[in-house]
């Protein structure tokens, strides 16, 4: 393609966004007028169906710089995405396809919601850790079913927010080769110049994370193809450094921090339409030689994945092809979870059933932030990724939250991560972006309270379960003992758009009684009944035994007392008022026992014995009879 016609399609770019930002007075145009030559060019080489946005074997982009939407969504409607001209002229307005930042699941073709910097990028790793996992289960020499690359867009403020360290050191040490990360270097950041904030060697901290790290000029359509094309034949993940200039075309404010996040004005869009031939007082306009050139990408898709399908039926390994469909429909059913007759520690228990969930589902696959061993998350006899199932994602919580937010959505992978609940907090802003996103990611999170002992309050996760609870469409499972944490997972791997966590006890629990009556999996039930009662005791996790032994020195008072365990208390609130009612009898006595903050139990309770400091450093026992969690001192309070 020549150059003058790819300076109108980028010039057409620059200007639909400028168009989108002045319509909503509100945005952000700097970013996509200077990314608009690199997403033209970018354009030539992706490989992917907008009439079929879910094609396995496509190529992924991830917008790390959420903000940049204008481009992002400029690009969708080009390539045929099924956004309309309407939507564009929508942006940013109530119930539109053209919100803020980018959104997974209400716009076609978004690959994972991006906005919060730094996120995306760990999300590319994922989404070609996901890929490199899919390859060597189903490909071969002769064969190649997954083979697609994975693009990244960036910017200074991506690659100043920590995660993109850890991320970026993952994918340099598992050699992702056929990731590609693309850094919008325009030197720019809110506040003014990047001088301001940062003055490190970009080039020598991505090339000591083992990564190729290419230059071009950001606006020359040469040298970007050139540098695209070496990226994509390199063996180790390659960093494309663009010089680019923020607001390229915009005239006095070209090069200048104001553009960043606020309209042009009607004035410097006008000239700026004019200084590049396009009529001044159109707006939204796309020609139709460029309107073709960009929906050649629906002809082009089509072939793509008809070649693939082609490919898939053709393979001559009946075990590749037995392999893939395994992986695509996972079957439940197989799966045969242990049995529990024993005290022991939830964490103990959580790893048995995750051994049987990977051994019977080949997409299952994880790991944890260097603690596994602790964690009991080790998937025995499975082997280390890409090969095998267990991933080490070393002390780096953040990222691998986030990598496995995209390999969840990557398509046939089913992963969890996993580290100690009180680290939860290195990874909250991954967690609430799979509780907005939908993203079934299993979060297992052990060491999960003053249980904790000897570590002390650094370590004892006192105001997390509060935290997390708070979440929307955030499913907090903290079992009671193993057949609880059997139905957690049971009900978790069903919840296809929500994410989940496992919250578990380093200490042995009891094996609880068989339940009086409800259901464990609507995230509570009655574990003992009377009639009559006088109290309704509730608890999860390691406090439903002390909520028994508690109801044991009650009735020697002559006092009746139910006892609900609530391992779910984000699905018990979801539950029909009458069967809420049912477990928590509205005439009694509503009292919950945890060793945690507990705020959120006001919405159930009458009385909350609960957390009111951080926690100490003993062994457990003494800590539990320390802060009032023993049965004589519960029932002196109530």
């Amino acid at each position: 393609m020549g150059n003058e016609m790819r300076k109108k399609m980028a010039d057409t770019i620059r200007f639909l966004a400028a168009d989108m930002v002045q319509a909503a007075n509100s945005g952000h145009p700097g970013a996509p007028m200077g990314l608009a030559d690199i997403a033209t060019v970018l354009s030539e080489h992706l490989r992917h169906n907008p009439k079929n946005p879910k094609w396995l074997n496509r190529d992924r982009i991830v917008f790390s710089g959420g903000h940049a939407t204008g481009l992002i969504y400029s690009l969708y409607y080009l390539w045929g995405y099924g956004l309309e001209i309407e939507e564009l002229q929508n942006f940013r307005q109530l119930d539109s396809k053209t919100p803020g930042h980018p959104e997974y699941g209400h716009t076609a073709g978004i690959e994972i919601t991006t906005g919060p910097l730094g996120q995306g990028i760990a999300n590319a790793v994922g989404f070609s850790m996901a890929s490199k996992f899919m390859a060597a289960q189903v490909n071969s020499e002769t064969a190649k079913l997954i083979d697609h690359h994975v693009y990244c867009l960036c910017g200074d403020g991506d690659l100043e927010e920590g995660i993109s360290y850890e991320a970026c050191s993952i994918a340099g040490h598992n050699q992702l080769d056929n990731l590609i990360v693309i850094y919008d270097s325009n030197r720019i950041t809110i506040e003014g110049s990047t001088n301001l904030s940062i003055s490190e060697d970009i080039r020598g901290r991505f090339e000591s994370q083992g990564w190729e790290v290419l230059e071009c000029d950001g606006h020359d359509y040469e040298d970007i193809d050139k540098a695209i094309n070496t990226a994509k034949a390199a063996c180790k993940p390659a960093l494309i450094i663009a010089h680019t200039t923020i607001a390229k075309g915009a005239g006095e404010l070209e090069g200048s921090h104001h553009s960043h996040g606020a309209p042009l004005g009607e004035d410097v869009i006008a000239e700026a339409k004019k200084a590049a031939g396009f009529d001044p007082e159109k707006r939204f306009f796309v020609s139709d030689d460029v309107m073709a050139r960009f929906r050649c990408a629906i002809e082009k898709g089509e072939l793509y994945e008809k070649e693939w399908e082609h490919s898939k039926k053709t393979m001559p390994l009946l075990e590749q092809n037995e392999a893939l469909e395994a992986l695509l429909n996972p079957d439940f059913s197989r799966i045969e979870y242990p049995t529990f007759d024993k005290a022991e520690a939830t964490r103990s228990t959580n790893g048995k059933v995750l051994n049987a969930i990977a051994k019977a589902i080949p997409s299952f696959i994880g790991g944890s932030a260097d603690l596994s061993p602790s964690n009991k998350t080790d998937l025995k006899d499975m082997s280390v990724f890409p090969k095998g199932k267990n991933i080490y994602f070393g002390i780096r919580e953040h990222a691998m939250a986030s990598i496995v937010n995209a390999m969840a959505l990557y398509g046939p992978v089913m992963p969890f991560s996993s580290t100690f609940f009180v680290f939860s907090d290195y990874l909250k802003p991954s967690a609430r972006i799979a509780a907005l996103s939908g993203i079934q990611h299993f979060f297992i999170w052990t060491h999960d309270s003053i249980g904790v002992g000897e570590d002390g309050p650094t370590h004892q996760p006192i105001e997390h379960l509060s935290q997390f609870r708070a979440l929307p469409n955030f499913y907090v499972w903290r079992p009671a003992d193993g057949k609880e944490n059997v139905v957690a997972w049971q009900v978790a791997l069903e919840m296809k758009n929500s994410p989940s966590a496992f919250v578990c006890s380093r200490q042995n629990l009891s094996v609880l009684p068989e339940c009086a009556g409800g259901e464990m999996a609507k995230g509570g039930y009655l574990i003992a009944k009377e009639e009559g009662a006088t109290y309704t005791l509730m608890a999860s996790g390691s406090e439903v035994q002390l909520a028994l032994d508690v109801k044991v020195k009650l009735n020697e008072k002559g006092i009746k007392v139910n006892v609900a365990s609530i391992p779910c208390y984000d699905l018990f609130i979801e539950q029909e008022k009458s069967y809420i009612d049912s477990v928590i009898a509205p005439a009694t006595k509503k009292i919950v026992i945890e060793a945690a903050r507990g705020l959120e139990w006001y919405r159930l309770a009458d009385e909350v014995i609960a957390m009111d400091s951080f926690g100490a450093s003993a062994p457990a026992g003494q800590l539990f009879e320390k802060f009032g969690f023993s049965a004589d001192a519960i029932v002196a309070k109530i």
